[in-house]
């Protein structure tokens, strides 16, 4: 499974990278993001395009992902710059339907890997389509804003009542690679990190975001060691994958558990 890790500077990118991080997330999408997370405590990215070549430049090992705006007038000429900065991959967030998967993946050319979010519940009804378009490599589950666009209270709902699942195998049915969402550090989150790679795992996930807690912040949390807390995750994952469906089992009722904690917490608090 890749691990990816939101980076938008070269120290920041050269330390992920180091630690073993799969993939450097650089995020250009701005676009629409303010209007639909207003008030809630989700990373919002100021990153310019013209940024990118410093942070390809230290990266080797580690692939450059690049999220781009949602479709818009200027798609084809902000496409064509990311991949002339070096993206490996690149992410179309916010699909309505396969129109503007089938756009985008026009304007890339074949030039970079299209990685498509599923994040509204328009392209959760239109899945079998979207995956039918040609040229796409992968998708990915953007747990926040479909939650928000399903009207949900906490976006973890989407693992604990199944439509993450849904998703899963609709894509495992075709082929598709797919990843969602994040993940804390090891024994950390008001869903444990644990309990979340045990779903990833279960349905066959292939990528996952690691979250703000790796970036430390906190001063009065010693400063993180990125190439330890990525160690953990991928030992942990071992372990999980030698788990039997029991155990698979009795995590998912875990996972439901703590799900129906987090919402009744939000909701008293509303």
């Amino acid at each position: 499974m890749k691990l990816m890790i939101l980076a938008a500077d070269p120290q920041s990118a050269m330390e992920a990278q180091k630690a073993g991080v799969d993939r450097i997330f650089y995020d250009l999408e701005w676009i629409g993001k303010n209007e639909r997370q207003h008030g809630r405590n989700t990373v919002k990215s100021n990153n310019s395009i013209d940024d990118i070549p410093a942070v390809r430049e230290v990266l080797k090992e580690s692939e450059l992902l690049i999220r781009t705006n949602p479709i818009h007038a200027y798609s084809k000429a902000e496409i064509d710059k990311a991949i002339a900065y070096g993206a490996d991959v690149l992410m179309l967030p916010m699909v309505m339907d396969q129109h503007d998967v089938e756009q985008y993946v026009e304007m890339v050319g074949g030039r970079a890997k299209v990685c498509i979010m599923i994040e509204t519940a328009a392209a959760m009804a239109r899945l079998d389509k979207i995956l039918a378009v040609p040229g796409v490599d992968e998708l990915f589950i953007g747990l926040n804003d479909l939650h928000i666009s399903m009207g949900l209270i906490f976006m973890f709902e989407l693992l604990s009542d199944g439509l993450v699942e849904y998703i899963a195998n609709k894509c495992n049915n075709v082929g598709m690679p797919f990843g969602f969402g994040g993940i804390a550090r090891i024994g950390e989150g008001d869903l444990p990190s644990d309990n979340i790679l045990g779903e990833h795992i279960r349905l066959g996930s292939t990528s996952v975001i690691l979250s703000r807690t790796f970036k430390g912040g906190d001063k009065k949390i010693r400063k993180i060691d990125l190439t330890e807390e990525v160690a953990k995750v991928r030992t942990r994952m071992e372990e999980i994958e030698q788990w039997n469906e029991e155990q698979y089992a009795e995590n998912r009722k875990k996972i439901a558990e703590a799900v129906d904690v987090v919402i009744g917490k939000i909701q008293n608090k509303a």
